[in-house]
């Protein structure tokens, strides 16, 4: 184990508030390769950015000199973590309409690189099959499928925003993770997790289940944020992807592959994604603090965080990636 002390402190040394019991942290062993040796010192600091109440807690990210995957150590325990989510957390809201036309979508897409919203309908797979979405939210994309023609299932360990999906849609969804005893191996042809694995303490394990609840030749999809992208690079501990601490992994596109490989997977090679509200958003968190260059303050302007994320999905470098991966037949 690490001989360092837990970095999950207080920013400013004071007492938390009478009202909130003791946050119950993990101290994690890599959750790729296993490993319990010296991570080293953490790679970055920083406090949850979400608005108050604030906890006044600083989060470490470490990095796995064996294998090279960063997370979050230490960590809340799975029941402490349940306090970080606010009843208003972004992914458990019914997502709005938009208002662009999705006539322009295809050309734009290919000119400046598909933002992650385009995955929607986009599943390689020849045809409408049985889907499940881990981390579903509040079900757009579960409504997006089943319009689509697909039998589609959910799984969120929110009970609310399950809830949301029964009522609003009617379609089947779950409360908890996997395995869940509902689920049955080979029941699936496309599983989906769209920014959820770095949010699990387990993740490795997940990647697992979900191998075993796919047919051979099945399909898994994965999305998360890239910490080897170039906003993290320039905003660091204010980069939107960062997310501490629900994000407790912290992907590249190689230790994601390396991650699926592991699982018994056959992956092909990382996607990159822009996000160019993501660079507005950290170009807001950025400052907020008062750390940020002239150039990012500019990345608040919608013009320019666009611009941007072009550029970042030219060099390679975007800060969302996308791995599909397959269930050898």
């Amino acid at each position: 184990m690490m001989n360092r002390p837990p970095l999950a402190i207080p920013a400013d040394s004071a007492p938390a508030p009478a009202r909130e019991s003791p946050v119950a942290w993990d101290e994690s062993p890599c959750p790729l390769c296993g490993s319990d040796a010296d991570t080293g010192p953490p790679v970055l600091e920083a406090p949850d950015p979400l608005p108050p109440p604030k906890t006044g807690l600083v989060f470490a990210v470490v990095k796995c000199r064996r294998c090279g995957l960063m997370f979050t150590n230490p960590r809340p325990s799975e029941r402490a973590i349940t306090r970080f989510y606010p009843p208003d957390y972004e992914p458990h809201r019914r997502p709005r309409a938009s208002r662009r036309s999705r006539r322009s979508r295809p050309f734009l897409s290919r000119l400046f690189g598909r933002p992650c919203a385009e995955r929607r309908g986009a599943l390689p797979w020849p045809g409408p099959g049985r889907l499940l979405d881990f981390g579903c939210g509040t079900g757009g994309f579960l409504k997006t499928m089943a319009d689509r023609g697909w039998a589609v299932t959910g799984i969120d360990s929110c009970p609310g925003v399950i809830d949301a999906v029964r009522a609003n849609y009617g379609l089947p969804a779950l409360v908890g993770t996997l395995p869940h005893p509902d689920l049955s191996p080979g029941s699936f042809d496309v599983v989906t997790l769209w920014h959820s694995l770095e949010h699990v303490h387990r993740p490795l394990e997940l990647l697992r289940e979900a191998f075993k609840l796919l047919i051979p030749g099945g399909k898994l999809i994965v999305a998360t944020p890239n910490i080897e992208s170039a906003p993290y690079r320039l905003f660091g501990p204010a980069w939107f992807g960062l997310d501490l601490p629900r994000h407790l992994t912290h992907f590249t596109p190689a230790t994601l592959t390396a991650m699926l490989r592991a699982a018994g997977f056959r992956a092909t090679p990382v996607r990159q994604f822009r996000h160019s509200d993501w660079l507005r958003m950290s170009a807001r968190r950025a400052a907020d603090t008062g750390a940020v260059e002239p150039f990012a303050r500019l990345l608040q302007w919608k013009p320019a965080s666009r611009l941007a994320a072009w550029l970042c999905y030219v060099a390679g470098a975007s800060d969302c990636i996308v791995c599909v991966a397959e269930r050898p037949a």
